[in-house]
């Protein structure tokens, strides 16, 4: 005797769908149902590992580190190997450095902390970075836009090298990182990067002095956008390990299923397409050491931007540049933004 089909086996095993038809005793009309809905459970099963996917290769791009107010004490090591702790006092999250004893520390520059408006309509805090007497300012400014993890304390290392060459720094946290509010999305950053700025033009220090962008890793990709939205507002561009792309990052990440990725990852503004609206210096910094963005995507980059333009191959891990050569970079922002 043989063994009425269900539609449990049909579904579970796919391949009966090729011989569904022959099955005797199986009413037309009911293999037609059985197959229409076992079409649907696998649409409705493909939806959702998809809509799962594209969650999982988006969320990549942002990585928000959060700070509590008035609760933080965070190490931090400087070249001397000595240990400085932060701690953050009032509204604006004004950073103090004291030493093991909790005196307070001379560092070379001073910081003002910052919280300002972005047209997210969210609240950001940026560190405004001066270098002291002891070091002779060169009458540039920099907008440092950081990577898509950790927050101000985090990559407060970078301005700090590029302070110590004469530099004053406006580094900020997007919308949801450190001390800003609101949530985070490429559609933020975006606006936080514009945001932050348009108001550090503002800032009386500013005026008369150079102003240049410098991105790293997706802060890198973002700069590309914010200096074309702004060209006729700033000087130069520095880009250091910049994916190309979000499609591109993301098929990189995640090469096991490249090819899903850049389907499923929504592409906002790419950086190799925003270059090729800026038509002032840019110097793109890359290592050849870096294992997170490979060099055939700056090499993207750098092929759409205009002239003039300039490629520096470092060496070190990703985003390593002004930890290892502040002072090469330095020269090359000043020949770059002086020719």
């Amino acid at each position: 005797m043989k063994r009425p089909f269900k539609s449990s086996d049909f579904a579970y095993r796919g391949m009966k769908i090729l011989l569904l038809n022959s099955l005797p005793g199986v009413p037309s009309g009911l293999r037609k149902d059985n197959y229409f809905q076992m079409k649907m459970q696998i649409a409705a099963i493909a939806i959702c590992l998809s809509i799962l996917c594209s969650c999982g290769f988006n969320k990549q791009f942002y990585q928000a580190d959060k700070l509590q107010p008035n609760s933080i004490s965070a190490l931090f090591n400087n070249l001397r190997h000595d240990t400085t702790f932060v701690h953050v006092t009032g509204a604006n999250f004004q950073p103090v450095f004291t030493d093991s004893k909790n005196n307070p520390k001379d560092m070379g520059f001073t910081i003002q902390s910052l919280v300002f408006k972005s047209e997210s309509g969210n609240k950001l805090n940026g560190w405004f970075f001066k270098p002291d007497k002891s070091i002779a300012e060169n009458g540039t400014t920099m907008l440092f836009l950081h990577g898509n993890g950790g927050n101000v304390f985090e990559q407060m290392q970078g301005p700090i090298d590029f302070i110590k060459q004469g530099f004053q720094v406006f580094l900020i946290d997007y919308s949801g990182y450190g001390f800003s509010t609101g949530k985070s999305t490429r559609e933020h950053f975006l606006q936080d990067g514009n945001s932050a700025l348009k108001y550090m033009l503002t800032m009386p220090g500013v005026k008369n002095t150079k102003v240049i962008i410098y991105g790293q890793s997706l802060g890198g990709h973002l700069s590309a956008t914010v200096a074309a939205q702004n060209e006729k507002a700033i000087d130069g561009l520095v880009m250091e390990g910049a994916p190309s792309s979000h499609k591109d990052i993301a098929a990189y990440s995640f090469r096991k299923v490249g090819f899903l990725a850049r389907i499923l990852t929504k592409e906002k503004y790419p950086a190799y397409k925003a270059i090729e609206h800026f038509h002032k210096p840019v110097l793109i910094i890359h290592s050849s050491e870096d294992k997170v963005v490979p060099e055939w995507m700056v090499k993207k980059i750098y092929a759409h931007a205009n002239e003039p333009k300039y490629f520096y191959e470092i060496k070190y891990g990703h985003i390593q540049g002004p930890e290892h050569y502040a002072d090469s970079i330095s020269f090359k922002i000043k020949m770059m933004l002086h020719k």
